[in-house]
């Protein structure tokens, strides 16, 4: 053994240094021709930034700790396209910051769930999912009935994604305030799971 890496060895500064060194080169490695790649970077045909509402409920869902339970990606298998719908691409997912595409199943894959289920059944299942799925063990959401969408907060949120690149317009973002004017956190929960999935091209 080297004197070099005796002393590297001994020295757990030193060695701390070059396994994050190792790491984040590993890591670039990885990363950089994903970045280089348009098809990564670019949407997919139809897809587009989110509407007030449905950014109103995205960020809901993600408050609510939804993707803990609930993976949005369908992988390129044949249980999984035939359970849940065409895979998913990288293109989809070009405007959720963060990504949900999560990991873990404790509750069915959501990617492709808009227009599966009425509004109505979402309702149901938000406040007590027993009441459509007994065997559920997801727990309710009554509150979203009575907390209120706060406009000047979607028009923020929608401002500062038009600086990171989302194509939102001034026309929009001027409009986003009053577009959820009275909406409650369930409407616009609702109208995001409704959305999801549904302008993949050959849906």
């Amino acid at each position: 053994m080297s004197k070099a890496h005796k002393k590297l060895e001994k020295n757990i500064n030193l060695m701390s240094i070059w396994i994050v060194l190792a790491v984040s080169l590993a890591g670039l490695v990885e990363l950089l021709p994903l970045v280089a790649q348009d098809q990564f970077i670019e949407p997919s045909e139809g897809i587009e930034p989110y509407p007030p509402l449905q950014l109103a409920g995205r960020d809901v869902y993600v408050r609510e700790g939804c993707y803990v339970c609930h993976s949005q990606q369908v992988r390129p298998f044949r249980s999984e396209t035939e359970r849940y719908g065409p895979y998913s691409v990288a293109g989809e997912s070009v405007y959720d910051r963060p990504f949900q595409w999560g990991s873990k199943r404790t509750g069915p894959d959501l990617h492709r769930v808009g227009g599966r289920y009425s509004d109505d059944w979402h309702r149901i299942h938000l406040i007590n999912p027993r009441d459509v799925v007994p065997e559920s063990n997801m727990p309710g959401y009554p509150w979203l009935m009575s907390n209120t969408v706060d406009g000047e907060e979607v028009a923020n949120k929608m401002r500062w994604l038009q600086r990171v690149g989302d194509p939102y317009t001034d026309e929009q973002i001027a409009g986003a305030s009053e577009a959820v004017q009275g909406k409650t956190e369930m409407e616009a929960v609702i109208a995001y799971l409704q959305g999801l999935g549904t302008t993949r091209t050959g849906r």
